[in-house]
Formats: structure tokens, sequence, C-alpha cells
């Protein structure tokens, strides 16, 4: 785990840590403006047009990110509404991935470009983009799964929250045997890099589709249908708290919307593009 990777002492503002989440953060927003700028060129469009999507993306994904963490937090919310709002932790992807569409449609909107050709760009992207963002997950000990003794199995002394019992049983309610002591540091599943190496083999197939020919949207469809399944998928070994739509955690029942969404769109589009 490396949290954090230097500080800098800065006039006026003082020390300034740089974590490694923010830093992979920055890196996958910076990897997936070139990948869109590349697919905008090989298109024949402005490459310029993809710093408007990457301001777009990164204002209304991290707006979304935060709204979706202190709505689904709100016990903790009311008790400490600026801490949750302005803490440079609670980020949730699906938060911002509703925030940062809403905010590119918007913009796209205001360029006059077609939305469907946007969001077929944006997705090789969003799936670059996802798997560098969960290195920075991994690095800080964040968003890991459930205990295992398998060889995978990784502690998170320092993570956030730590792998103790006690910190499984209370955060997450994980079920741990009463004869392990809260203290006790356990390993858990790496669902970060699970998700890394997920992400990128999607990542892999929608660039190999991309030169399909098929409407535009498509692609975009593609996209929705393998980042759902993958997100339904990692969720079964996810320490998580909020299964309370039956045995579905709500990102699991948020990602078989997507699914539908998905499956959809690539029924609806699979005509060849217009020449």
């Amino acid at each position: 785990m490396y949290p954090n990777l230097f500080r800098l002492n800065l006039p006026v503002i003082g020390e300034l840590t740089i974590t490694s989440f923010g830093a992979m953060m920055a890196l996958a927003f910076m990897a997936g403006y070139m990948l869109i700028r590349h697919d905008l060129k090989r298109r024949g469009e402005d490459p310029e047009f993809g710093g408007d999507i990457l301001v777009a993306a990164l204002i209304g994904g991290i707006l979304g990110a935060k709204i979706y963490y202190v709505l689904l937090n709100w016990e903790l919310t009311s008790q400490d509404p600026f801490g949750m709002l302005f803490s440079r932790s609670g980020l949730v992807w699906y938060g911002g991935l509703i925030g940062a569409a809403l905010s590119v449609i918007f913009m796209s909107k205001l360029r006059k470009q077609p939305i469907s050709l946007v969001a077929d760009v944006c997705a090789p992207a969003l799936a670059l983009s996802y798997g560098i963002g969960r290195i920075g997950c991994f690095l800080v000990g964040d968003d890991y799964g459930r205990p295992t003794e398998s060889w995978v199995g990784i502690a998170f002394p320092n993570g956030l929250p730590p792998t103790t019992a006690g910190s499984l049983r209370r955060n997450f309610g994980v079920s741990i045997p009463d004869s392990v002591p809260d203290f006790q540091v356990l390993a858990v599943h790496p669902t970060q890099l699970y998700e890394t190496a997920l992400a990128f083999l999607i990542l892999a197939v929608l660039w190999k589709l991309r030169m399909r020919d098929k409407a535009a949207g498509w692609l975009f469809g593609v996209w929705l249908v393998l980042a759902g399944a993958e997100r339904f998928f990692v969720e079964i070994f996810r320490a998580k708290d909020d299964r309370f739509l039956g045995v579905f955690t709500l990102a699991q029942f948020i990602s078989i919307l997507l699914i539908g969404l998905g499956l959809y769109f690539m029924q609806r589009l699979a005509r060849p593009r217009a020449r």
C-alpha cells in the first residue's frame, strides 16, 4: 500500500499531500483523454473536441460521484454534512458515471455534436480510465473484497478502513467467527485488481470491435453490457453492507439496468452505419 506519494510545501497553501489515489485519478482522466483524441482523429473529427469531453466528464463525474456518496450515506451526511461533502474521499463510480454522462450530453448539445458518436468515442476510454482508477483504490486500500484464505488474498492493515475483523464486522456486516478477535488483520479479495484486469480486457474487446460496420451508438451499447456484467460479477466478492435488495447489492441492481440498456442499444443499432 502506498496511500501517499509525497508532500509539497507550497507558499500560501502550505503542505499539500499528493496521494496515490489522486495521482491515478489524474492519470485515468488523461489516458482517457488521449484515447478519445486518437479516435476522434481516426474518425475525421476535430481531436480538440476531446478537451471539451474531458472537462465535462471531469466536472460532472466528480460532482456525481460525491453526490451519490453523500446520499448513499445519508445518516453520516446528516451528522457532518460539510465533512462528507468536502472530504477527499467518498467517490462512487456509478454516481460519477451518471454525473459525467449528463455533463457530456449537455456539452455535446451545446457543441451540436451527435451524442451517439460521442458515446462510441468515449466507450474504450471509459474502460481504460476505470481500470487505471481501480489501481488507485488498491494503492490506498479501498473498495476491497470479503475475507479469503486463498492465495490471492491481500491484507490492508492501513486500508480505508483497515481489513481487521472488527472493521469488517462493523463497517460491512461481514460474518466472521466470534473466535477471531477484532484486532486481527485478515486477507481479503483484492477486488480492485480484479476490476482492473477485467476493465483492460473490456478495452481490448472494444478496441477490436470499434472497426465494425455498425450504427453510431452500438459500441457504447457493447460497453454498457460488458461493464455492467463486470461490476455484477465483482460485487459477489466485495465487502458491502448495502445488500438491501435481497441478495443483490445496489451496484448489482444498477448493473442489471445497464446490461438491459446496452442490449437494447446493440439490438436497435446493429444495422450498418450510414455512409
